[in-house]
């Protein structure tokens, strides 16, 4: 189950379906940058695991909607505590990424040239 809630792109769709269902067309764009085939199989997986449901209705043309579980909305909690960490920390998480980044840049040697 952590490789299922920590795949890319698994927190974002109970993200996005804890404020109610949503057909696949807007799922996507409140997603931004997700591949039709890449939603799809995630959808399929999360409907599978009991996170989701997917409703079918007999309408033309057919219409499809997602809606977390009551299992999806408890996870939708600790994904938000998660997604807020990240938001309130991001500036301390870059500060050490650059001063990581200029540190190890000190460190790397360029190879002496080889003259023939």
């Amino acid at each position: 189950m952590l490789d299922r809630i920590s795949d890319k792109w698994t927190p974002l769709i109970v993200l996005v379906l804890r404020d109610g269902p949503m057909r696949f067309t807007h799922l996507r764009l409140g997603m931004g940058g997700v591949a039709p085939k890449v939603l799809a199989e995630t959808l399929r997986r999360l409907e599978r695991d009991g996170l989701l449901t997917r409703t079918a209705y007999a309408e033309v043309p057919p219409r499809v909607e997602y809606e977390l579980t009551a299992l999806g909305q408890s996870l939708a909690e600790p994904i938000a505590g998660v997604a807020a960490w990240a938001e309130e920390h991001t500036r301390q998480i870059t500060r050490a990424r650059d001063r990581y980044d200029r540190r190890s840049m000190g460190t790397v040697r360029e190879r002496p040239s080889s003259k023939l």
